[in-house]
């Protein structure tokens, strides 16, 4: 009942009508339902169903008349490949000679991708369900909406008179796409009852009425499934030309108008009217090419399809795939690990727990605390008080080099790059529309050598976004470094004292100011200190050949000792990044959403020369905007918003919450959202929903904790 209370809120923010309605009401609508254990439901009124191939074939219809021609019973054999560009798509009926191949073949994408050279990340599953005979209380005129259990992980779907009856196995079985029988309707297999037996039992719990009813039609067919369960849209960052439409499991149908909307414009104006990176399929790494990795993951994925998958909660299959060299340091002293683009990374560590007792921090309602340590307070506090050591090393590093790099950069970058060497700039990389596609540091190294530094889960995405601006004349080379560099953090008062502490160089902040780079030695162990922070405190990303990883940890570790020293994790780097107001990618800001609005104004700079979204931004900044990111506190500490939750005015929706979380130090529950430019005055008050029930925020100047940067800056 929580979940669907989430659901509503998450439906409101959206514009997404929906109503919360009791067990009763529900049985009135679906009187064949048993309501025993039931405690509500969730109603959305304009749900519905459709016949695939009918649907297909008025969409296929409304293609013709604009153009478009179909070549039916036509097997696709190859697809030619120059140079990293799509050439022709080869075929039993002849050559087609194209610059942009469109893959919607559901679960034969993996097969095209193949003869293309492009790792589609895909499973078909095996699905099976069933329909009754005609039920007497389905008689007449009677309709009854789509029903979901997924406690019983079971639906039905009325068709005339007959129900549809279906559900997700905890026994899931999944079949090579080269498996795929070659016949007239290969993608109906053998009946398998004996899997089918538990979700008939659930079934019949909750519509009794089937119990004796007999099965008329029982169907085993494939559906497609990713290892994140989300669909898979966009441009191979491989080979150019190369689309992908597919992996949509269960929802082929209600997404395919969306679905092709999004795509249509991604192709003819580069890049779609909305924010698709949690289905873009460059948040997939090289390692989904392991058919044994995605077939571990997708399993689970199946298995746990109609769980609720908590905020935070983190997947148990397919780990320990990418590990730094300081993972087993990390184990010893007690990490809880989370997963993040196939690395594993401490969330925070067990072993630190004791730290936090006395201090009086409320423990979140509800979800929130599910996947929480107080730990993670104690983490915060050390970075603020002490100093705090952090793994970084699954941070994505590409180098930017060559006798063009500077203007290239200057291109495609909103700040400026043409800085003195040793700068380190934060800048973000816009879209035509002035949205931000990438958020990411630039240290000038050379004349025409920069390192970038982004997100974990970023790296495919930056670096593909990178490269198609590329010019082709061989002036810029663009290398993906991450595999070869370590990161050690270490922020905190005492950050200065530890880094002179082990080493000859001078950290003084005449010699090493907020934002420069330096070459410096760190015990026996040649690094770059970059003198940088995404938690708001004094401190250095340090950055060596991974070799040198576990030593680097070591010399850092026991030299630390006498300062009060916490190994950290990425909890911690959250909360500290909340009171910061500092923003992330994906949630926070992303492709809808462009610098002015997002309070990253002071790091555009519109009379630099010209550059990727400056026209649209000259335009915003003149007229202004309508709609602010801004910070919030709750009246109740111990509400914390996870995001997507709606922020209103009454029964106004005035936008959702980005991103949201408990702050250590200023002792408030911060979240971030979108308001309407006449709520972003601070004082303003609005509420925030929270599974159900509303509470007072108030929008606050920002940042909340060292707003004129003197912790960074000492």
């Amino acid at each position: 009942m929580e979940e669907l209370k989430r659901q509503a809120g998450f439906a409101k923010g959206v514009g997404l009508a929906v109503e919360l309605i009791s067990a009763r009401e529900a049985q009135r609508m679906f009187p064949l339902m048993s309501v025993a254990g039931v405690e509500g439901a969730l109603f959305l009124p304009t749900d519905g169903s459709a016949r695939a191939p009918i649907l297909a074939e008025a969409l296929a219809n409304a293609a013709r008349q604009h153009g478009a021609s179909f070549y039916e019973h036509t097997v696709v054999t190859g697809i030619e490949v120059d140079k990293g560009r799509v050439q022709a798509v080869n075929t039993t009926r002849g050559r087609i000679a194209t610059e942009i191949v469109v893959v919607a073949a559901g679960v034969w994408s993996p097969r095209i991708g193949r003869m293309a050279g492009v790792t589609i990340p895909l499973i078909p599953m095996q699905h099976q369900y069933a329909m009754t005979e005609p039920l007497s209380e389905l008689g007449g005129a009677i309709s009854v909406p789509n029903l979901r259990d997924p406690d019983k992980l079971v639906y039905f779907r009325q068709d005339g008179e007959c129900l549809v009856i279906g559900g997700y196995e905890r026994n899931p079985a999944a079949l090579a796409v080269d498996a795929i029988p070659e016949r007239s309707n290969p993608t109906v297999l053998d009946y398998d009852p004996p899997r089918f037996e538990n979700l008939l039992e659930g079934c019949v719990e909750r519509v009794p009425a089937i119990k004796d009813a007999d099965l008329v039609k029982r169907v085993n067919g494939l559906e497609s499934f990713t290892p994140d369960g989300e669909f898979i849209l966009g441009e191979s960052p491989n080979v150019r030309g190369f689309w992908a439409a597919c992996g949509f499991c269960a929802h082929g149908v209600s997404g395919s108008g969306g679905v092709g909307k999004m795509i249509a414009e991604w192709l003819v104006a580069g890049e779609p009217g909305l924010d698709l990176w949690h289905m873009d399929m460059r948040r997939f790494g090289a390692y989904t090419a392991s058919r044994r990795y995605i077939a571990t993951r997708t399993r689970e994925i199946y298995s746990t399809y109609y769980d609720i998958f908590y905020p935070a909660q983190e997947r148990s299959s397919a780990r320990k795939l990418r590990i730094s060299p300081v993972y087993g340091r990390l184990q010893e002293l007690g990490a809880v690990f989370g997963e993040k683009a196939g690395w594993e990374r401490p969330n925070w560590f067990a072993t630190n727990e004791p730290m936090a007792q006395g201090q009086d921090w409320p423990q979140p309602y509800g979800w929130a605390s599910r996947y929480w340590s107080p730990a993670i307070g104690a983490e915060h506090q050390a970075t603020r008080e002490r100093v705090a050591i952090f793994d970084e090393t699954s941070f994505s590093k590409f180098e930017v080099i060559g006798t063009g790099a500077t203007a290239f950069l200057q291109g495609i970058t909103g700040n400026q790059m043409d800085q003195p060497v040793g700068a380190i700039t934060y800048t973000q990389m816009l879209n035509t529309r002035g949205g931000i596609e990438c958020d990411l540091t630039v240290t000038r190294l050379a004349d025409e050598r920069f390192q970038i530094v982004t997100g974990t889960a970023f790296g495919i995405h930056d670096l593909s976004w990178i490269r198609s601006q590329m010019p082709g004349d061989g002036s810029v080379y663009v290398n993906d470094i991450t595999s070869s560099r370590c990161c050690i953090g270490v922020w905190g008062p005492r950050a200065r004292d530890l880094m002179q502490r082990v080493s000859e160089d001078d950290f003084t902040n005449e010699v090493f100011p907020y934002l420069t780079a330096q070459q410096v030695t760190i015990g026996d162990i040649p690094a770059l200190a970059l003198r940088v922070t995404y938690v708001g405190e004094l401190g250095w990303e340090i950055y060596a050949p991974m070799e040198y990883g576990l030593k680097l940890w070591d010399t850092l570790w026991e030299a630390g000792q006498e300062f009060g020293i916490a190994a950290a994790g990425y909890r911690a780097i959250e909360s500290l990044r909340l009171e910061k107001g500092y923003r992330y990618w994906s949630a926070d800001i992303h492709s809808e959403y462009n610098p002015y609005e997002a309070g990253l104004g002071f790091a555009v700079k519109l009379k630099k020369g010209d550059f990727i979204g400056r026209e649209v931004l000259e335009r915003i900044k003149a007229e202004g905007v309508t709609r602010k990111l801004c910070c919030l506190t709750l009246g109740d500490p111990s509400a914390v918003a996870l995001g997507g939750e709606p922020l209103l005015d009454g029964e106004r929706v005035l936008g959702r919450v980005t991103s949201g979380g408990y702050g250590y130090t200023v002792r408030q529950s911060i979240a971030y959202g979108y308001l309407p430019v006449e709520y972003a005055t601070p004082g303003t008050q609005v509420e925030v929903q929270l599974f159900g029930v509303r509470y007072r925020a108030t929008v606050m100047k920002e940042p909340l904790f060292d707003p004129k940067n003197e912790k960074i800056k000492a």
